[in-house]
């Protein structure tokens, strides 16, 4: 599968607000969130922190109107829209990689 494929996640109506699920696109472990205006978003599921694959289960968040997801591990915060780090929780920040997430009839399609 080459990295400009769109790979199908499940259906939309599968994804729980406020909550992550993982998958694996183009190889990559992936995180997806629909937040509760519907929006969709796909990070990295690896926590640079500490090395786990679990972004998928942090805490959905938002810092104003910036929805974040909080690492399970050690707490760090990212922006969801950018992958920014916005706390390091006393750590040197590390950004998350984004990956292109969009809905087609009906499915979650994720982009590597």
């Amino acid at each position: 599968m080459s990295a400009t494929s769109w790979t199908t996640v499940c259906p939309v109506e599968r994804l729980v607000p406020e909550r992550g699920v993982p998958a694996l696109v183009d190889g990559t472990q992936v995180a997806v969130f629909r937040l509760t205006d519907d929006r969709l978003f796909a990070v990295q599921q690896r926590d640079p922190y500490s090395g786990a694959n679990v972004l998928s289960r942090g805490i959905v968040g938002s810092r104003g109107e910036t929805p974040t997801i909080t690492s399970p591990m050690y707490k760090q915060v990212w922006d969801l829209t950018t992958g920014e780090c916005l706390d390091p929780s006393g750590k040197e920040p590390e950004a998350l990689r984004r990956f292109e997430v969009t809905v087609e009839d009906g499915l979650v399609l994720v982009r590597a």
